[in-house]
């Protein structure tokens, strides 16, 4: 069977393998080239840059013909930028997520194509119907949420919004640890949800 059009089994515990970012020091240079027939390098959202994750971790699709994507679900990386892009580029981690948001700057990098299903949310369903976007930094350190982190996130998320007529709102716009089953805590407490849902609305 196509393992693609199966649902991850026994995925391992995103926090941690994001945990582990110290040990994931393999370089993106030693692993496999793009494989024959795979999608262009490019991305959904203008202002982001294409890193591709490993095939390994995530599953191909055609969103929203064949699931409906319905939610954003904010992350936070508990790991470094650079060490969260080689997590989700090792096919041995089982883990991705759509976007990833660097703190200092705002810069963001595409991973995963929104048509596909990323593994980020610990339950299928919702992986099937959402979109993931990771920002660096740690839940209890808040001075990783920037200025340009909050201002370059919404506007991605109002385009994803705009994009599958998601309203914006917090019934749509979750937490990691609003996904029902989910063991995870972030964004956290130190997360600005009133100033980000007001940049959401204004992007």
């Amino acid at each position: 069977m196509d393992r693609a059009k199966l649902p991850p089994a026994s995925l391992p515990s995103r926090r941690r393998l994001l945990q582990s970012a110290a040990l994931a020091t393999l370089s993106t240079a030693l692993l496999p080239s793009t494989r024959a027939g795979a999608e262009p390098q490019t991305v959904d959202y203008p202002r982001s840059q294409w890193s591709k994750a490993s095939a390994s971790n995530y599953t191909v699709a055609d969103r929203p013909t064949s699931h409906p994507v319905d939610f954003v679900i904010i992350h936070v990386t508990q790991a470094t930028y650079p060490d969260t892009l080689r997590i989700f580029q090792n096919p041995k981690k089982q883990v991705s997520a759509h976007y990833v948001v660097r703190s200092t700057d705002g810069h963001i990098t595409q991973m995963v194509r929104e048509h596909d299903i990323a593994w980020h949310a610990g339950n299928w369903d919702y992986n099937t119907r959402s979109i993931g976007i990771e920002h660096e930094g740690w839940v209890d350190k808040p001075a990783y949420f920037t200025d340009a982190l909050y201002e370059e996130s919404a506007k991605l998320t109002a385009a994803i919004c705009t994009e599958y007529a998601i309203p914006k709102d917090r019934s749509h716009i979750l937490a990691h640890y609003e996904v029902p089953g989910s063991d995870h805590t972030d964004p956290g407490p130190h997360w600005d949800w009133t100033r980000y849902m007001r940049l959401v609305g204004s992007a």
